[in-house]
């Protein structure tokens, strides 16, 4: 397809699609003539991602850029490509390394992953950008009045990987690893707002299970 049919098909416009080539978040089309490029479904599909990363998630070009490095990086395995993409998106906030709470929550958060037998994550300890949030906000909690040691948290991990499974089950069905990647990332920033209100609403209905509307 040429440009225009490919800002028609993705929604962005021509200036937009040309500023992500020369910015390298969207790889160069199959050179046609000395003007034209011919472009493909990997670029809708890259397309729709870049849009999801910076115009939903509002993650920096310079991110975007390194997240989809590691997308299209075939050398590493998937988990390692998966999980460094993953990674390269923004995290906050990360520990105060001057708080006495910290090193109390850095260790039931290794408490934790010790009950729930997940060894890759402890190996990988605080490399984790999510141990280090993990941790971090564990402090808050506790200098706020409403501290969550590894037994409070253990329910909510549990049931967490279950859905780690199901997400890992939606991608069984993508044709390539680095689709499947793609995939991950995009759910990573479209789809937590989802599960966030799904929460919510689950709470709302168990609360008027459990005491009634009025």
């Amino acid at each position: 397809m040429r440009l225009a049919e490919l800002s028609e098909r993705s929604g962005v416009s021509t200036a937009t699609i040309k500023y992500y080539l020369r910015e390298g978040l969207l790889p160069a089309g199959r050179r046609i003539s000395a003007t034209q490029a011919d472009y493909d479904d990997a670029h809708l599909r890259r397309l729709r991602l870049v849009r999801a990363l910076i115009q939903i998630g509002r993650v920096p070009v310079a991110t975007a850029r390194q997240v989809l490095a590691y997308v299209d990086d075939d050398s590493l395995g998937q988990t390692i490509r998966l999980g460094a993409a993953l990674w390269e998106l923004p995290h906050e906030p990360e520990p105060d390394e001057e708080d006495p709470q910290t090193a109390v929550a850095r260790a039931e958060v290794d408490r934790l992953l010790e009950l729930l037998g997940w060894a890759t994550a402890r190996e990988l300890g605080a490399l984790s950008p999510n141990h280090r949030v993990l941790t971090a906000t564990l402090v808050r909690l506790t200098h706020l009045g409403y501290p969550m040691d590894a037994e409070a948290l253990l329910p909510y991990a549990q049931g967490l990987g279950r859905l780690a499974e199901l997400d890992l089950d939606r991608l069984e069905d993508v044709p390539t690893p680095a689709e499947k990647v793609e995939a991950a990332v995009a759910a990573a920033v479209l789809f937590e707002p989802v599960l966030l209100c799904l929460r919510r609403l689950a709470q709302e209905e168990e609360s008027a299970r459990r005491f009634g509307l009025s």
